[in-house]
């Protein structure tokens, strides 16, 4: 019996830096990295399938959402809190997709957690001009630390805009000093609560993360040079993240949690 492909939407929200696709691609080929690097071993491959919900205002049909086993939503250099109009139809779809649609899993990344917290009842904001970047230590809530199995990873980080607070129906999973709000979930089961400590971890129909597990030490160097040279990004925060990117980078751990929470219905989650 021939085993099963799981199946991903890419919400394309952005197209990288030219030097970023020169030498990795645009954003399919970079999540399709992190997605192999840590697919489960019961599988052989997977399909991935970009939709340009920005350019091209592309988007699954909604008929179709049942072959995929979640939809992941990518970063941007857009701010997630403009009031454009393909922003304001990706918050509009994701919002539909969450609660009319509770079996389809949904996975945001950096700009796409923001986008996710508009959505649902939270807001996103520019964080007082203070960038976070680079390799950036998450220290976890003990939700966090049981979803993820330790008490703290290190994620690449590409942000001055950020989710002040958790929305409601969400439960936080990690902070930094810079960014309170590093990561979320929420359950598929609208009453659920965070477990005891003995108890099973309640199915997760949403994951969200500030940070970018996709994101490469050379991805982020490019993208601190680009922006050092553009005058977007000050001279100390270049530096500082040009000396934090080579640091241990656990994307392809978070890889392994995110592909528990698309595949798995129930109970525990393994890191």
């Amino acid at each position: 019996m021939a085993t099963r492909v799981p199946r991903l939407a890419l919400l394309v929200c952005d197209i990288p830096l030219p030097e970023v696709i020169r030498d990795h691609g645009e954003y399919p080929r970079i999540f399709d990295r992190v997605f192999r690097a840590s697919l489960p071993d019961r599988f052989a491959d997977f399909a991935l399938d970009p939709y340009d919900v920005r350019y091209a205002k592309e988007y699954p049909q909604m008929g179709d959402l049942d072959a995929y086993d979640g939809i992941v939503i990518t970063g941007s250099a857009a701010s997630a809190y403009e009031n454009v109009e393909w922003i304001n139809k990706l918050v509009s779809w994701v919002a539909d997709v969450a609660v009319n649609r509770p079996r389809t899993k949904i996975i945001g990344i950096c700009f796409g957690h923001q986008i996710v917290a508009r959505a649902l009842g939270g807001e996103c904001v520019p964080n007082g001009g203070k960038w976070e970047v680079a390799i950036t230590e998450v220290t976890f809530t003990d939700l966090g630390q049981r979803i993820f199995g330790v008490p703290s990873f290190n994620i690449q980080q590409m942000h001055r805009d950020y989710v002040p607070t958790v929305p409601p129906s969400f439960h936080l999973l990690g902070s930094t000093g810079l960014t309170r709000n590093q990561g979320m979930v929420q359950f598929s089961d609208p009453d659920a609560r965070i477990p005891e400590p003995d108890g099973p971890i309640p199915e997760i129909h949403i994951l969200t993360l500030q940070g970018h597990p996709e994101f490469t030490t050379g991805i982020v160097k490019e993208i601190i040079r680009a922006r050092r040279e553009s005058g977007a990004m000050d001279k100390a925060t270049a530096e500082h993240g040009w000396a934090r990117a080579d640091e241990r980078n656990d994307g392809d751990r978070i890889g392994r949690v995110i592909w528990d929470v698309l595949l798995q219905r129930s109970a525990t989650v393994d890191a």
